[in-house]
């Protein structure tokens, strides 16, 4: 994926609305200016557009700035996995870190632009810029986090508390991003949300239909309006009120 250089488009990342969100989070202005000097962007990836591909050289780290990213592997049958899907302000591209390779496929969901910052000149950086570093720490662990709550969802939870979560997910990052925490649009297919919560398309538009009949949500075509999203936290965790800003995907 060709990259361009931020100076051209005239966009860094002291002026960037994502800059509270992605790598930048609680840099100074010095350090700011350190990371201006690596960062690219990409050139606009349309629905469909590959980002990297499993087994690609992993050269880079890209943080969403616009539209939707999914992540996706191989099953053991062969099929397509989808393993998260990524929003602006989120971080894509740490599958690669460890053995230098991409370890599963990048795919824009939607007319996205992304932002790069590659991989040998950030890691220099941030032998000069400690704040970054642990930044960097700080999105790893909440990838992990991220991965053993989707393990939760899918081996402990029932349709309707699958779909909960996934649905305040989206609402609690959306609220972090500075949009409405309850109306937003969902970017993936109901195929995918089965494929990634494990569940049929059957079953996916179905439990859709009961949350709309229980007047727990609005949705027309690809746009929701979260309705009652106190139950719908309540569906997450029975019992308790999920945090808002927790994450699965």
């Amino acid at each position: 994926m060709e990259l361009v250089d931020f100076s051209k488009i005239k966009v860094s990342c002291e002026n960037c609305n994502l800059s509270e969100l992605c790598l930048p989070r609680g840099l100074g202005r010095e350090d700011l200016e350190k990371l201006d000097e690596i960062a690219k962007r990409t050139r606009p990836l349309h629905k469909g557009d590959v980002l990297f591909r499993n087994g690609d050289e992993f050269k880079a780290l890209y943080a969403v700035r616009s539209g939707c990213v999914k992540i996706t592997t191989a099953s053991e049958t062969g099929d397509e996995q989808v393993l998260g899907f990524y929003l602006p302000g989120e971080i894509v591209g740490l599958d690669g870190v460890d053995n230098k390779r991409h370890s599963c496929t990048a795919v824009a969901l939607e007319t996205s632009s992304l932002c790069g910052f590659p991989y040998s000149n950030l890691t220099d950086i941030c032998r000069r810029v400690p704040a970054l570093n642990e930044q960097l720490y700080s999105i790893l662990g909440r990838e992990l986090s991220y991965e053993h709550q989707l393990l939760l969802t899918i081996t402990k939870k029932n349709a309707e508390e699958r779909m909960a979560t996934f649905l305040t997910s989206l609402s609690s990052r959306y609220q972090r991003l500075g949009y409405s925490s309850t109306e937003f649009k969902l970017s993936m297919s109901r195929s995918e949300i089965g494929n990634y919560l494990g569940m049929t398309i059957e079953t996916v538009s179905r439990t859709l239909s009961n949350f709309q009949k229980q007047k727990l949500i609005e949705i027309e075509h690809k746009h929701v309006r979260i309705k009652n999203i106190d139950a719908l936290q309540n569906l997450c965790n029975p019992g308790t009120v999920q945090k808002h800003g927790s994450s699965v995907a």
